[in-house]
C-alpha cells in the first residue's frame, strides 16, 4: 500500500511501483496502481426508512418509456470486477458497488427473472461522505421503499414502473442527504451512475458525469450522457432556471449540473428566486434488451472519460478479456491506461461481463496495420442512444 506521503509527492515513488522500468526526471511519475481504502467519518446509525419517511418528492424530469421486445432464448450472465485508484489526489472520493446476485442481499420472489444484478459508481466532491452514504443506502431505498416491480410479466409496464422506482430512489437518497442526523456536510455531494440487470433487461440511470458504455459486438454504445454545462441540453435547462455558467462550471463552482447532495447550492438556487434549483438529482435513463451480441458493460467515473473516448475504453477492455476473461484485471488495465494518458483524478472502473465464457473465443479483435485499423474505426464509430 502506498503511504499518504508518497501520494502527495509522486516523485517519491520507488521505481518498482511505476509502470515503466525507467522514468525521465523532467516528467511527472504516474502513481502506482494500488487499491485504496476510503476513510470517512462514522455516520450516525439512523435507519434509512426513518429518514425518508414522509418525504414529498418533486420530479423535474419526466420518464419516457420506449417500446421494446425480449429475446426469450438468450440468458445473459452477470460477472463483474472493479478497480479504483486515488491518482494524484490527496484522498479518494469515489465509491462503487457490485452485486452480481441480488437474491443474496434481498429476498426476491421466485418469479423474479434471473440474473438479477445491480452496479453503481459514485463520484463524490467536497469530500467522500455523500458518495459513501449513497453507496450504502441506494439499494435499500430502491428495493424496500419504492415499490420496485419484481416481475416482468407485463414488459412495457415493468419498464415504466422500474424507471419510476429508480427515479424515486435517487430523489429519496438526495433528500436523505439533507438530514442533519447523518452528519453529511451540505457542501458535499456526489454523482450517481447505476446499472440494473433484470433478466434480459439492462437499465442504466445516471445523474452526473460518470458514464456507462455497452460493448455490442465490438461497438461502443453510450448508455448515459454526461451532465455537464458543455452538454447543450443541460446548458439550456440551467439557463432557463436563471443559473450562470462560468468557466465551464455551474455558477462557477460545480462541474456537473446534476448531483445528489450539495444542499448548500440547491438552497441558494431556490433562494435566488427560482422555483427549482438548477442543480437537480433526477437521473436520465437508458434501457436495452440484451442479446448475444452484448459482451460487457463499463461503468467508470469521469477520471477515465476525461482522457479517453468510449470507443477506446471498449477496445482496451475487449482486448484484455480476450486474453484472460478476468473483469477485474480488465478494469485495472483501463485505470492504468488512463494515467498513462495524463489523468490525475480519482479513477474507478466496474466491468460487467454479459456473455458466457464460451462466447469469449468468438470475439474478434481490432485488426493490425494502419489500413485495417482505419477501416475498423470507420465501421465501429461510437453509437449514441440519445
Amino acid at each position: 500500500m502506498v503511504s499518504q506521503a508518497e501520494r502527495k509527492s509522486p516523485m517519491c515513488l520507488p521505481l518498482q511501483l511505476c509502470f515503466r522500468p525507467t522514468v525521465k526526471a523532467n516528467k511527472k511519475v504516474r502513481p502506482a496502481l494500488e487499491t485504496v481504502t476510503v476513510r470517512t467519518k462514522p455516520q450516525p446509525h439512523v435507519p434509512i426508512d426513518e429518514a425518508i419517511k414522509g418525504i414529498t418528492l418533486t420530479k423535474t424530469c419526466p420518464v419516457e418509456v420506449q417500446e421494446f421486445t425480449i429475446n426469450k432464448e438468450f440468458i445473459p450472465s452477470s460477472r463483474s470486477g472493479s478497480y479504483a485508484h486515488t491518482g494524484f489526489r490527496d484522498y479518494m472520493e469515489d465509491e462503487h458497488l457490485r452485486i452480481d446476485d441480488l437474491s443474496i442481499c434481498f429476498e426476491l420472489p421466485s418469479e423474479s427473472p434471473r440474473p438479477a444484478a445491480f452496479y453503481g459508481v459514485f463520484d463524490g466532491h467536497g469530500g467522500p461522505e455523500a458518495a459513501t452514504f449513497v453507496k450504502n443506502n441506494i439499494t435499500k431505498i430502491l428495493f424496500q421503499n419504492t415499490n420496485f416491480p419484481m416481475s416482468i410479466e407485463v414488459e412495457k409496464g415493468f419498464i415504466g414502473d422500474a424507471m419510476d422506482s429508480l427515479q424515486r430512489a435517487y430523489l429519496l437518497a438526495d433528500k436523505a442527504l439533507s438530514d442533519a442526523r447523518y452528519g453529511v456536510s451540505p457542501a458535499t455531494g456526489t454523482t450517481a451512475l447505476t446499472a440494473l440487470i433484470f433478466g434480459r433487461i439492462l437499465m442504466v440511470a445516471n445523474a452526473g458525469d460518470c458514464r456507462a458504455v455497452l460493448c455490442r459486438n465490438g461497438v461502443a454504445v453510450d448508455m448515459s450522457q454526461d451532465h455537464r454545462p458543455a452538454n447543450i441540453h443541460e446548458m439550456d435547462r440551467v439557463k432557463k432556471l436563471g443559473a450562470r455558467v462560468l468557466y465551464g462550471r455551474l455558477d462557477g463552482i460545480l462541474s456537473v449540473t446534476r448531483a445528489l447532495g450539495d444542499w448548500d447550492m440547491k438552497i441558494q438556487g431556490r433562494a435566488a428566486g427560482a422555483a427549482l434549483s438548477p442543480l437537480i438529482s433526477d437521473p436520465d435513463f437508458q434501457h436495452v434488451t440484451l442479446t448475444e451480441d452484448d459482451e460487457f458493460l463499463i461503468l467508470a467515473s469521469d477520471g477515465i472519460w476525461a482522457v479517453m473516448s468510449s470507443w477506446r475504453a471498449v477496445n482496451i477492455v475487449r482486448k484484455e478479456l480476450k486474453k484472460h476473461n478476468d473483469p477485474k484485471r480488465a478494469a485495472r488495465k483501463l485505470v492504468r491506461e488512463s494515467y498513462w494518458l495524463g489523468a490525475n483524478d480519482n479513477a474507478t472502473v466496474v466491468v460487467v461481463c454479459l456473455s458466457s465464457q464460451d462466447q469469449r473465443s468468438s470475439m474478434k479483435l481490432r485488426p493490425k496495420g494502419w489500413l485495417g485499423r482505419l477501416l475498423w474505426w470507420r465501421k465501429n464509430q461510437v453509437i449514441s442512444l440519445s
